[in-house]
C-alpha cells in the first residue's frame, strides 16, 4: 500500500490560489477514480476536482473557506501500489528561523494550553461551542406582581434585567424577603422559571449562530468593498411613464410566435439602453484606475444582475446591440436558468461593459445600485406602480416606473449621466421608437 496525494489544481490563467468551498469526502471514505472530492472557487467559478486514482481518504489539508495555493496538497488517498512522491510541505519551524521564546511562569495545570496539532493530521471541523445544559431549578411559579408590588433587586441585576430586555415584574425572587437574585435572572432568562399564567409569555432569544462567510458570498463582498471604497459614486433618479410599454408588451405576448419567448419589461430596458449608449458611449466603457485608462466599448454587453440560491450572480448578454427584442428575451431567459441551476460558465459571467439591476416586484421605490468594477454605469430597475398623474386637465391613473442608476463621477459627470438616463425614458416612453432604424 502507498500514500497518492491530490494537489491544488490549476484551476486558470494566471490564478495562483482558490478557496475551498465544499469537501464531498471525509477521512475514511472509499472514493473511486473521477468522483468529485471537493470543489474550489475563483472570482465566480466554482471548479469541481476529481480523484485520479481509486483509494482511501487518509488526510484532508485545509478547511471549508481556506485559500489554498495552486500546487499545494490538499487530500491523502491510501491506494495499491506505491502511491506518488509529492514531497510534504516544509513544518512551519524550517520555513522561518523560530525566536528565542521569553521566560514565563509555569500556568496552572487547570489552566495548561491544549498540545499542538501534529503535522500532517487534518484539521477538525469548526463547530460553534455550546455551554453545558444547566440543570433546572425548581423554584416557584407564579402570576405576575400585583399592582404597586415592586420587585426588590440590586442594583447589578436590574441592569443585567434592562439589558436582556427582562420585566422584574415577572421574575419570582428567592431570596430573603422575595429579592431577585442573579440565579433568579438566569433561570428565567433561560425558561427554567416561568409564570404559570404566562407560560407562552415571549422570551428573549439569546442565541448567536457563528456564520463563516465563505465562497461566494465572500468574493460578493470583497468586489462591493472594492467597488465602494474606489469609486465615487453618483446616483440619480428618474420617473418613467411605462403605461403605453406595458400595453405594447401585453399585445406583443398575446400575439407572439411558437417558439418565441413571453417578454418581460426587461428586455425593452435593455433594447432601450442599446440606443441611448450610441448617443452616450462613455456609459459602456470599463475605466482602469491604476492606469488612469478608459477602455470605451462599440458593444453593448449588458451584465444582468441575478439573484440566485448561492447568490448574486452577473450573466452577460452580450452584443445587446445587435439583437432584436426576441433574441434579447431569450438569450436573458437562457442566462438567468444557467444561473440559477448551476450551469452558467465563467464566460458567461465575465465581460460587461454596463450592467442593468432589477429586483423584480420587490424594487421598492428607489435603489442605490453599487458598479460592477471596472464598470462605469449601471441601471437600477424599480417597481412599476399605479400612480394618479396630471394629465390633459385632470388627474389619471398611469403606470409608473423609476430608475435609479449610480455613475462612476470620475469618468461620467452628472450632466451626462441625466443625459443618459433621460434618453432611456423617451425612448420606454414612446416605446414605438425602440424599433425605429437609427
Amino acid at each position: 500500500m502507498g500514500i497518492h496525494k491530490i494537489q491544488m489544481p490549476d484551476v486558470g490563467e494566471g490564478i495562483t490560489e482558490a478557496e475551498i468551498v465544499e469537501w464531498n469526502v471525509k477521512v475514511g471514505d472509499v472514493v473511486k477514480e473521477d468522483d468529485v472530492i471537493a470543489a474550489v472557487m475563483t472570482d465566480k467559478a466554482t471548479v469541481e476536482i476529481p480523484s485520479p486514482v481509486d483509494g482511501v481518504v487518509k488526510d484532508i489539508f485545509g478547511e471549508v473557506g481556506a485559500m489554498t495555493a495552486v500546487g499545494s496538497v490538499i487530500i491523502a488517498l491510501e491506494v495499491e501500489g506505491e502511491g506518488n512522491n509529492i514531497p510534504d510541505a516544509p513544518a512551519p519551524e524550517e520555513e522561518v528561523e523560530a525566536a528565542p521564546e521569553p521566560v514565563q511562569e509555569e500556568a496552572p495545570k487547570e489552566a495548561a494550553a491544549p498540545a499542538a496539532k501534529p503535522q500532517g493530521v487534518s484539521a477538525p471541523k469548526i463547530e460553534a461551542k455550546k455551554a453545558p445544559p444547566k440543570a433546572a431549578k425548581a423554584t416557584p411559579s407564579g402570576a405576575p406582581r400585583a399592582e404597586g408590588d415592586k420587585p426588590v433587586a440590586s442594583p447589578a441585576v436590574r441592569k443585567r434585567a434592562a439589558d436582556a430586555g427582562v420585566r422584574l415584574q415577572y421574575v419570582h425572587g428567592t431570596g430573603p424577603a422575595g429579592r431577585i437574585t442573579h440565579e433568579d435572572l438566569d433561570d428565567y432568562i433561560s425558561g427554567a422559571s416561568a409564570p404559570a399564567s404566562f407560560g407562552t409569555a415571549r422570551r428573549p432569544n439569546t442565541d448567536i449562530e457563528e456564520i463563516k462567510v465563505i465562497g461566494l458570498r465572500r468574493k460578493i463582498g470583497e468586489r462591493m468593498q472594492d467597488a465602494k471604497s474606489r469609486i465615487p459614486h453618483i446616483t440619480y433618479v428618474e420617473e418613467v411613464d411605462v403605461t403605453e410599454l406595458e400595453d405594447l408588451r401585453e399585445h406583443m405576448n398575446a400575439n407572439r410566435k411558437e417558439g418565441q419567448p413571453k417578454l418581460t419589461i426587461l428586455p425593452f430596458i435593455m433594447l432601450a439602453m442599446t440606443k441611448a449608449l450610441k448617443a452616450y458611449p462613455k456609459c459602456s466603457a470599463h475605466y482602469y484606475d491604476e492606469d488612469g485608462v478608459v477602455h470605451q466599448y462599440g458593444a453593448a454587453h449588458i451584465g444582468m444582475a441575478a439573484q440566485t440560491p448561492g447568490g448574486l450572480m452577473v450573466p452577460v448578454v452580450r452584443h445587446a446591440e445587435a439583437l432584436d427584442i426576441w433574441g434579447i428575451a431569450a438569450e436573458t431567459r437562457r442566462l438567468a436558468d444557467a444561473a440559477r441551476d448551476g450551469s452558467i460558465t465563467r464566460e458567461e459571467l465575465t465581460g460587461s461593459t454596463i450592467t442593468l439591476s432589477s429586483l423584480g416586484r420587490m424594487g421598492g421605490i428607489v435603489s442605490t445600485p453599487v458598479i460592477n468594477s471596472p464598470e462605469v454605469a449601471i441601471v437600477g430597475v424599480n417597481k412599476v406602480a399605479v400612480r394618479p398623474v396630471w394629465k390633459d386637465g385632470g388627474f389619471v391613473p398611469r403606470k409608473i416606473m423609476n430608475l435609479s442608476s449610480s455613475f462612476d463621477h470620475r469618468i461620467i459627470d452628472g450632466w451626462d449621466a441625466a443625459e443618459f438616463i433621460q434618453k432611456i425614458r423617451e425612448l420606454m416612453e414612446n416605446p414605438a421608437t425602440l424599433f425605429m432604424e437609427d
